[in-house]
């Protein structure tokens, strides 16, 4: 996460301080690594490196402690530390960084990944701000910080004015016997080293690189490898949670090391393409375990240990992929994200991993209570890279972290992988929520590559693809009676058939090309806590194999497939998986002839050849285009040149993107041949196509790199919808909108023509009567979000007028209202009234004062909704709602209402 919130949350508010970036690090005070957290501060165009000492990861201002300033100013330099052991450097290693300062000096490691590129950068950019200005900086907005002398540690450091002496944090003596070569470079030039590998030894000059040293046969010595895995591990249990050593344990074969010598051109996407075709020419397969555990622990702490579970395989795994559900049902972890039992569940899976073998933390990530751990042997980190985590919300209005999915991805050797954890909605009848939700996961979870340029990652472009979690498919057709017979009889071939999620697969709904192992263990769900006795609670659930394991991918055997009934600390029985997996090593010697002969068989055509395209269309036409419904053009083109074309849209003269925000290009730029424009109206573009102030027209600029410049003309109509619409012109519409002529809407959207207007919108009115007289008595109203196909159905009938009632469950006409309210370009209560609406809000005579200010149509929207609130809420013991559910985040456009009406009344 961002952790320059929390030093933005510490620095002056009104002296236009501004943390521009912070990444955490380690920092060398005598030999030993402190983790520290390094801010890059500006203020007037002068920066300055802020280091502050913190526990765990920092979110708020009071999870950090200033330590040390150091100015950029003319006497910054950055010293890039290598050791002349060539076997100690490999691609993916951290960064071990030396910055110089007046008198002053820091020496730190940086973590391998985008991250800490983009803090060099803006570093360098920094110093090259100071360089520019006529008159050197005086950083006198730094001299209000005097000597403040911290201890933390057993290490004393002082906070000084400027012009005096910086403590030296990690002072280096010069010796007989060299151990490290300092090399003095731009800072934009670092990320460029990251990509050097225990074969090649490169220098930066003048910002190309030099070859000093290299030693083709090299193989490092097992005494070496030893002492580089014993270090290692080491410092991973001094910094425990610590994500810097989880991205730095990853080495690279002669393919990497190639990759890095600009002689060859290997930074061109043509030889990667190549490469990729021929990959099983170089490569070659060799079987890993993979162990893969998912746990709903209800929001308990651990009472027992996980050994049973995690070291249930008579030999160690080579990894441990385990995934936590419902971690904590609390309401700060929901709101903050924050929680204790993080902690204490990682401590309690690192206890309880196979006892035969040393493993390494290499990830952790988690949403809310969803959580992934990821651990490897220790042999086997160095091989790890290209590491990178993401979660996706499912929950609440389709977003919230309730329900939802975190994933990691990475390259073990040759091969992709991805692992998902993920919690689906619950309920019994709920299975095609479920399906929505697996359909969102896979749509919207995408990771980002560290080479910018390249388009993001989605779940399925992986070679294997790991699907653990609490799926929450039950069993349908039987009475939990029937159930429980055929479970004593052990007939879970029968029972198997029951099961939603196997006939969701069977119907191809979710789930496509995934495999499952076969079940033969007791469903997952649900006990008694403390037991092994089934639900015995008032709503006696039917068990259910909700806990799941999947996987897609070549090259996969299970080993294992089981539940364990030993653990009791929750209401579910944890799962796991033993996979045996073909993983692709690279045959060096092979791999260098393959990417010689590509190098040479294209180097010519690349020289000569100008790219040229063919473009199916030039124009593509959207019709009827609706609020918050895709649609989507495919536009392909045809390489009709001899070489790989790269392209990209560019913006137009004096435009800021290359393209209107109702419309989007996927990719935007890349060597695709097929390109999806696509166009989406939302609430931010809606209200100006309602109103016939836009349209939807738009010209694209394809730039094909190296080549010319294409011209896509994109053109339809949009159907005007009330979604967008203002009340003042709702309220004069008798007619549904799209019965309407276009002139008509534009002329009421300019100024008041019909004398009576409606009270309030027929639209709010005909989705609050609805809910009124449906569902007053509806549980987790405005918690559960409804189908999106239901939202498409209720939208057409408010525009349209037909049919003459609201279809859809009442769940998904309440998530409508929700979306109208926050679709109106002037909320119910305007914007320029609201300073003063937080102003008075205790006092009862000035809030119907602000009441009485709204406009009128407004004022009728307002008191009506409100009057529908208190109906709900007088059916509070039905519904189970209450102020404070009604006054969550996914709920502020009703909370506004509610609020307002009880300082009222």
């Amino acid at each position: 996460m961002d952790q320059s919130f929390a030093i933005q949350e510490i620095l002056p508010q009104d002296e236009n301080y501004c943390c521009k970036h912070a990444v955490q690090c380690l920092v060398y005070v005598d030999n030993v690594t402190e983790s520290r957290l390094l801010g890059l501060v500006e203020r007037t165009k002068e920066h300055a490196l802020f280091v502050f000492t913190h526990r765990r990861m920092a979110i708020t201002g009071e999870d950090v402690t200033l330590y040390d300033i150091f100015p950029i100013s003319n006497d910054f330099a950055v010293v890039e530390v290598i050791k002349c052991m060539l076997h100690d450097i490999y691609i993916g290693a951290d960064t071990r960084v030396r910055l110089n300062f007046q008198d002053g000096e820091l020496e730190v490691r940086l973590p391998f990944g985008s991250h800490s590129r983009l803090f060099l950068s803006e570093v360098n950019r920094a110093w090259n701000v100071c360089k520019s200005p006529k008159e050197a900086p005086k950083f006198e907005w730094l001299h209000k910080y005097r000597k403040a002398s911290k201890d933390q540690g057993g290490v004393k450091q002082t906070l000084a004015p400027l012009g005096t002496t910086h403590t030296k944090i990690s002072q280096h003596k010069k010796t007989g016997k060299p151990t490290a070569l300092f090399v003095s470079l731009s800072v934009s030039t670092l990320p460029e080293l990251l990509t050097l590998s225990h074969r090649a030894l490169c220098v930066v000059i003048s910002s190309k690189f030099v070859l000093l040293a290299a030693e083709r046969n090299y193989r490092p010595t097992l005494r070496n490898q030893g002492k580089v895995k014993r270090e290692g591990w080491d410092e991973l249990k001094r910094e425990g949670r610590d994500d810097l050593v989880r991205q730095s344990s990853h080495t690279a074969s002669n393919k990497a090391t190639m990759l890095a010598m600009p002689q060859f051109g290997l930074r061109d996407n043509l030889v990667r393409c190549e490469l990729l075709k021929n990959e099983d020419i170089y490569t070659y397969l060799e079987n890993f375990s993979f162990f893969l555990g998912t746990y709903n622990v209800n929001g308990q702490t651990p009472k027992e240990g996980l050994r049973p579970w995690l070291g249930s395989t008579s030999t160690p795994p080579d990894m441990y992929c385990v995934g936590f559900q419902e971690l904590d049902l609390s309401k700060e972890a929901f709101f903050f994200n924050d929680t204790p039992k993080e902690t204490e569940w990682m401590k309690a899976v690192s206890e309880g991993l196979h006892p035969d073998a040393k493993y390494a933390l290499v990830k952790l990530v988690r949403l809310v209570g969803i959580m992934l751990l990821f651990y490897v042997r220790n042999e086997h980190a160095k091989h790890i890279s290209e590491m990178e985590a993401e979660t996706v919300g499912t929950g609440i209005m389709g977003r919230m972290g309730n329900k939802g999915a975190v994933a990691i991805r990475f390259r073990f050797h040759n091969s992709d992988i991805c692992v998902v954890n993920s919690h689906l909605a619950a309920h019994i009848e709920e299975y095609e929520r479920r399906n929505q939700d697996y359909k969102d996961i896979c749509s919207r979870l995408l990771f980002r590559q560290h080479d910018p340029a390249l388009a993001p990652l989605a779940i399925m472009k992986h070679d294997v693809v790991l699907w653990l979690g609490d799926l929450n498919y039950r069993l349908s057709d039987l009475d939990v009676d029937n159930v429980k017979d055929l479970i004593a009889k052990k007939d879970f071939e029968t029972l198997h058939s029951y099961d939603q999620l196997k006939r969701q697969i069977d119907e191809k709904a979710v789930f496509v090309g995934f495999v499952e192992g076969e079940i033969g263990f007791l469903p997952t769900y649900k006990y008694d806590t403390g037991s092994d006795q089934w639900d015995t609670s008032e709503k006696c659930r039917v068990p259910a194999w909700c806990d799941r394991i999947l996987w897609r991918g070549k090259n996969v055997r299970q080993l294992l497939y089981q539940s364990h009934m030993d653990l009791k600390t929750s209401d579910h029985k944890p799962v796991s998986s033993l996979l045996e997996i073909g993983i692709k090593l690279v045959n060096e010697e092979s791999y260098k002839k393959t990417f010689e002969e590509i190098v040479r068989s294209l180097d010519k055509m690349e020289n000569e050849c100008i790219p040229s395209l063919t473009l199916s269309r030039r124009e593509l036409q959207f019709k009827d285009v609706k609020f918050m419904q895709h649609q989507a053009e495919t536009l392909t083109l045809f390489n009709d040149g001899q070489v790989p074309c790269q392209f990209e849209f560019i913006q137009k003269l004096d435009q800021p993107t290359y393209c209107k925000p109702w419309l989007t290009a996927n990719p935007a730029k890349g060597g695709n041949m097929d390109i999806d424009l696509e166009v989406f109206v939302n609430r931010s573009t809606a209200t100006e196509l309602n109103a016939g102030r836009q349209q939807i027209e738009d010209i694209l600029v394809l730039h094909l790199e190296r080549g010319k410049d294409y011209f896509l003309s994109v053109t339809g109509n949009y159907l005007p919808s009330c979604f967008g619409s203002s009340i003042q012109t709702l309220c004069q519409l008798r007619d549904p909108i799209q019965e309407m002529p276009l002139e008509t809407i534009r002329e009421l959207t300019r100024s008041v023509i019909i004398d009576k207007p409606l009270d309030i919108p027929k639209e709010i009115w005909q989705m609050v009567d609805h809910l009124y007289r449906n569902a007053l008595k509806q549980g987790e109203l405005f918690q559960q979000p409804g189908l999106r196909s239901e939202f498409v159905e209720i939208r057409d009938c408010l525009d349209t007028g037909m049919p003459d009632s609201l279809p859809g469950s009442n769940h998904s006409v309440a998530e409508a209202l929700l979306l109208f309210l926050d679709a109106l370009p002037e909320p119910v209560v305007p914007f320029s009234l609201y300073q003063q609406c937080l102003e008075c809000c205790s006092n009862t005579s000035q809030c119907k004062k602000v009441v009485s200010l709204l406009p009128r149509c407004h004022k009728n929207v307002f008191n009506y909704i409100a009057a529908f609130l208190r109906e709900l809420l007088k059916h509070s013991t039905h519904n189970n709602l209450d102020v404070n559910i009604l006054g969550k985040p996914s709920n502020a456009i009703l909370a506004i209402q509610l609020k307002s009406e009880v300082y009222i009344h």
